[in-house]
């Protein structure tokens, strides 16, 4: 089972500035597409339709009940108040009671239903996700920091849930609110009713205007949330390299930089969208102005074309009236920062997946790898391929070191057997097939990887050990961790196997965790055994142990080790010396020291 989590190998290539902007404009492109995200979105919201329609059977009922309220308190003020006439006045008053309560009840039962729906609608979003995320290229983590990836899984779904929570419910009140009231409205009096809407041209004016501005704004806010996070991310993760380059006062600039343009973003953000409210108050006064003045010029007239009812009525619609207007407007901006949100989310699920079209499954693997005039380039527009014309053959149960500067391509050749990446040209082979007719499971689950730099999980050392082989026994485990030399240090902890590593493992050393790491190398049996350096920067005792663990590993397996140190090669079978990709020598270690050439240059520079 390959034994990594994050970035499996130290030398990706790097994310340019030109790549950056390549990806921000194409996200912007897609923020363009606001309906294409909405529909997508309801087609999850829609997953829950008995919940859904008992939702909006509720709301209709809700904004019906509040347009009774106002209708029946006129009711009550012409028949009643007016007339002087008290009897039946304690029936209506009930009747008024029961619509209330029955208002406030299914306004209640509305959210807490609207709560279950929008958190089972945003679970299958972040499971969905996830659940893609684990599917796709090493090439994409690459290109992306993973503290921006991590944002959209958190802060971009949590803007989607908050809007569903608050938004959906207030945008259907509002729209059965504003067509119950101006119908209403239009029954009571036609006239005061045209009056009333002379306004919806200004606002329509007002908020337009304020939308065109605040739209742009959350999105560059979303991206510059995402932004800020991953450069957080980075700079947590990689605290002990500020600090022994003494770049402290650099990466605070640079987070002060981040954080200045995320505040600066969302202060006329929130300026221009609290301008909404404002101008919703405002209009909503003049309105009420308008109801008031010539609805009671209208009364005194005797004309009879309005009532004092009628005014009452007007009175509390015209802010009925103008209350879904702003709240609507309210609304927009938060649906924005969701659309916005939902968008980059979407950006990730749209991107492609790994290939998979092996039809190779459960088969065993014996183990013999070849390399047939392999090309690779991490960039299609490299120049320069990673690797060239790589050829070269290893038998099963044979151990090969590759050696070679920095650059030369030793990670690359891991990667292309671990099919992180496909070659651009030639073929991979296992066991004389071509690697790429092989299920990816098929390969992976039979390959092993111990790495320089082991990742242990927040969990225990029992739980790490059998993450390569889930369906390990306990005795399973035990038997690993004698084998890799780890179980004498395991049993002297407080705990033993049930220690639980934290995220710093302050109390295990660099080279217990390597233990621990080929313990769950081993667990796996695999046939193929892939080694980066396993004994750098580690104390020579702990080395030894290191080393005698690895012997075992490797024994009667395909073993590939990434040298940097001469003298942990010393028991291979065969040395690649590469340089820029290219194989430029190979054989025992006798054969190249004999033939004096790059091998032999090497070693005597290394005495």
């Amino acid at each position: 089972m390959i034994d990594f989590i994050r970035r499996p190998f130290g030398n990706e290539p790097v994310l340019q500035k030109e790549e950056i902007g390549r990806r921000k404009k194409k996200e912007d492109q897609r923020a363009n597409d606001i309906w294409g995200t909405l529909k997508r979105m309801w087609r999850f919201i829609n997953e829950e339709r008995v919940l859904l329609y008992a939702i909006i059977f509720l709301v209709t009922l809700t904004s019906l009940l509040s347009i009774t309220g106002p209708f029946l308190v006129g009711y009550i003020v012409d028949n009643y108040f007016v007339q002087q006439q008290m009897d039946g006045l304690a029936r209506i008053l009930l009747l008024l009671l029961v619509v209330y309560v029955l208002l406030s009840s299914t306004q209640y039962l509305a959210a807490f239903m609207m709560v279950g729906l929008s958190q089972r609608t945003v679970y299958k979003l972040r499971s969905r996700l996830f659940s893609h995320m684990q599917k796709l290229p090493v090439r994409f983590y690459d290109k992306r920091q993973h503290g921006e990836l991590m944002s959209r899984m958190t802060n971009d779904i949590e803007t989607i849930s908050q809007t569903l929570n608050t938004s959906f419910i207030q945008f259907t009140t509002s729209v059965v609110t504003l067509i119950g009231t101006i119908s209403v409205m239009i029954y009571l009096s036609p006239l005061l009713t045209l009056l009333t809407v002379l306004i919806i041209p200004v606002l329509i004016f007002a908020v337009g205007f304020i939308t065109r501005r605040t739209g742009p704004l959350y999105k560059k806010r979303q991206r510059a949330t995402g932004e800020l996070n991953g450069y957080i991310e980075e700079m947590v993760s990689g605290q002990e390299i500020v600090k022994v380059f003494s770049q402290e006062e650099t990466a605070i600039k640079n987070f002060n930089e981040k954080a200045g343009s995320l505040r600066d973003i969302t202060f006329w953000a929130f300026l221009y969208a609290g301008f909404i409210p404002k101008v919703m108050n405002m209009l909503n006064n003049i309105s009420f102005t308008i109801v008031a003045g010539a609805g009671g010029l209208l009364a005194l007239s005797g004309t009879g074309l309005v009532t004092i009812g009628t005014i009452v009525v007007f009175a509390e619609y015209a802010r009925q009236f103008t209350r879904p207007l702003a709240d609507l407007s309210n609304q927009f901006n938060q649906v924005l920062s969701a659309i916005a949100g939902a968008e980059r989310v979407f950006g990730i699920m749209d991107s492609e997946t790994e290939n998979d079209h092996g039809k190779i499954e459960d088969k065993t693997i014996k183990g013999e790898i070849e390399f047939d005039d392999v090309s690779f380039s991490y960039d299609p527009e490299q120049k320069t391929p990673t690797i060239r014309n790589l050829s070269f053959k290893i038998a099963a149960g044979e151990s090969v070191a590759l050696i070679g500067a920095t650059g030369a391509g030793k990670t690359t050749v891991m990667q292309l057997l671990a099919r992180f990446y496909e070659t651009d040209s030639g073929q991979v082979r296992i066991d004389g097939e071509d690697i790429l007719d092989y299920a990816r499971a098929t390969v992976r689950s039979q390959t092993a990887f111990v790495l320089q730099d082991p990742y242990l999980f927040e969990s225990t050392i029992r739980e790490n050990i059998r993450y390569g082989k889930l369906d390990a026994t306990d005795d399973d485990v035990v038997e690993a961790a004698r084998l890799a030399n780890a179980h004498d240090f395991i049993v002297e902890l407080e705990n033993g196997y049930d220690t639980i590593l934290e995220a710093d493992e302050g109390f295990i050393s660099q080279g217990q965790k390597q233990l621990i790491s080929i313990a769950r190398a081993l667990i796996t049996d695999p046939a193929i055994l892939l080694l980066d350096e396993a004994t750098s920067s580690i104390d020579t005792v702990t080395e030894l142990k290191i080393q005698e663990a690895l012997e075992r590993l490797m024994k009667d397996r395909t073993s590939i080790i990434i040298a940097h140190r001469l003298n942990t090669i010393k028991a291979v079978d065969r040395i690649f010396v590469m340089d820029l990709g290219e194989l430029v020598e190979s054989g025992s270690e006798q054969e190249l020291l004999r033939q004096e050439g790059r091998y032999y240059q090497m070693v005597s520079d290394n005495k």
